[in-house]
């Protein structure tokens, strides 16, 4: 959830030589740019056969004729960049796997009739702060890509309380996911589409209690922090019941716990306080016929083993400057599958011919071997400082198996 601060930049027009600041344009132009890349690219991808069993069979490790790709890990700011050259792009190549979700995590969900409601595109490209559903405090500075929390709702157990029996949202509002479900209704029945369920148990917890208090809250307040993350593993629970009524494939369940080194906490303490609610919450997705996406960037190396026991289907991502790809390829392998290892922090360095071999060594290392049970992607949000040259190339060499 760390802001990432990118460069100033130039928008992308049919002439990427003229130069024009995109985050200057007034709100409601960028808003065009994005309505006009969603409905070409949307248009492509309704027009096209279905995918959806050939990529369920590839994520289940049953083999494929390829690896599926979703290259649609972008920032905001690289479609404001590029405009129509990247509809282009999108349009030629377009993803096999499509993730979905019905808004912004440092948002949450906003009923139709809120007052004050927030733009959730205004606040990627302004400095603002803003309050989610959960009472958490948010904060986008110019030039950063995504939000970061600056201020939480429980700073005190003594509010633990009241927090439980009168502020956490209601996973079954009516409304919660009809956003999401216009996409469905599109692409729902032929693509595999993957529901994106954002600040899991970990994430949630330290945005209502703050990263420093949560770590030592494990050890210091251990019964306050068991009631917080069995509400937390309740409200996840519902949001899962609820993505299973629709149309949807599979669901990506987001916890960040590694570093670029190794996990932040030591696999005893995830495992005593943690790995129960997975294993809950994952037997009732796969309950449903779905398929689980663990996300968590970093060095997660220790609790792969885990993961696997516990029933996640796909790790997301494989974080190439975290993790060695070869020796997680070599170590779980056939076990799970794999998704992401294009390093995003490096596109802005790589040539195009770097780019293709970048995708090349990671199908040789987590596809080809397995039967393509790999989802070819950029490990995180690609930022807008990436050239356009690369993000083509990325795409050519994703068809190119």
């Amino acid at each position: 959830m760390a802001q990432r601060h990118a460069r100033m930049t130039i928008t992308g027009t049919k002439d990427r030589s003229q130069v024009a600041d995109f985050r200057t344009l007034p709100l409601e132009e960028m808003q065009a740019i994005l309505s006009r890349f969603d409905n070409r690219v949307n248009a492509v991808l309704g027009a096209m056969p279905a995918t959806k069993e050939w990529c369920r069979k590839a994520l289940r490790r049953g083999g494929a004729p390829r690896c599926p790709a979703r290259l649609r890990r972008l920032s905001v700011d690289v479609i404001l960049r590029y405009g129509e050259d990247l509809a282009d792009l999108f349009s030629e190549f377009p993803d096999d796997v499509l993730w979905v979700q019905a808004y912004d995590y440092s948002v949450g969900y906003q009923p139709p009739d809120r007052k004050d409601r927030i733009n959730e595109l205004q606040i990627k490209m302004e400095s603002m702060q803003w309050t989610d559903e959960w009472g958490t405090r948010w904060g986008h500075a110019v030039g950063g890509v995504g939000a970061s929390t600056v201020d939480y709702p429980i700073k005190d157990w003594s509010q633990l309380d009241d927090y439980l029996a009168h502020c956490i949202p209601d996973p079954h509002a009516p409304g919660r996911l009809d956003a999401a479900l216009k996409v469905l209704a599109m692409h729902g029945e032929s693509k595999y589409c993957a529901a994106n369920i954002h600040l899991g148990l970990f994430e949630r917890m330290h945005c209502l209690r703050g990263m420093e208090n949560s770590f030592s809250d494990l050890y210091l307040y251990e019964r306050e922090a068991v009631r917080l993350l069995e509400a937390l593993a309740e409200n996840l629970m519902g949001l899962v019941q609820e993505w299973g009524k629709t149309s949807v494939a599979g669901i990506v369940y987001s916890d960040d716990w590694g570093s670029q080194t190794e996990l932040m906490i030591s696999p005893e303490v995830w495992r005593r306080f943690f790995k129960p609610h997975y294993r809950r919450l994952f037997d009732e997705i796969h309950r449903r016929g779905l398929d689980v996406f663990f996300h968590s960037c970093g060095n997660v190396m220790r609790i792969i083993p885990d993961l696997i026991e516990i029933g996640v289907d796909v790790l997301d991502p494989v974080q190439p400057g975290a993790m060695d790809i070869n020796r997680v390829a070599r170590e779980f392998g056939g076990h799970i599958s794999f998704s992401g290892a294009i390093d995003d922090q490096r596109l802005d360095d790589y040539t195009p011919q770097e780019v293709r071999e970048v995708v090349r060594q990671a199908i040789d290392a987590l596809g080809r071997p397995f039967g393509n049970a790999y989802l070819l992607a950029p490990a995180n949000l690609v930022a807008p400082t990436a050239p356009f040259e690369n993000l083509r190339a990325l795409c050519e060499a994703s068809r190119l198996q």
